[in-house]
């Protein structure tokens, strides 16, 4: 797998609680190995693993090899495919929350 050519669609990658967890704690640090990662969550070190690896073929995660040990990190740059497709709907939600938002005012002045 390459980094420009994902085997796996970032959308179908982000579906799982656990996967966007692990995006939230990469994104808070440079990288972090396996053993840090799994201790954030009730399961064990594979179950982790394979939430990964399906992170890995979307290209949202890298890793590396220091030593024994793998260390992992966040690649967001195929997150603005998520941005430009949540972008797109926003326009929907500001115009309803300000029309909310003169209701609002509306009410307030009877």
């Amino acid at each position: 797998m390459s980094e420009n050519s994902p085997m796996r669609d970032v959308f179908d990658a982000i579906a799982d609680p656990t996967r966007r967890r692990l995006i939230q704690l990469l994104s808070a640090s440079e990288e972090l190995p396996l053993h840090e990662l799994t201790s954030q969550f009730q399961m064990g070190r594979t179950a982790v693993s394979k939430h990964l690896t399906i992170l890995k073929e979307a290209g949202l995660v890298l890793d590396r090899k220091v030593g024994r040990e793998t260390r992992f990190r966040l690649n967001a740059e195929p997150l603005k495919e998520v941005q430009d497709w949540v972008g797109h709907y926003s326009k929907f939600w500001l115009a309803n929350m300000m029309r909310l938002n003169q209701f609002l005012l509306e009410e307030e002045e009877e």
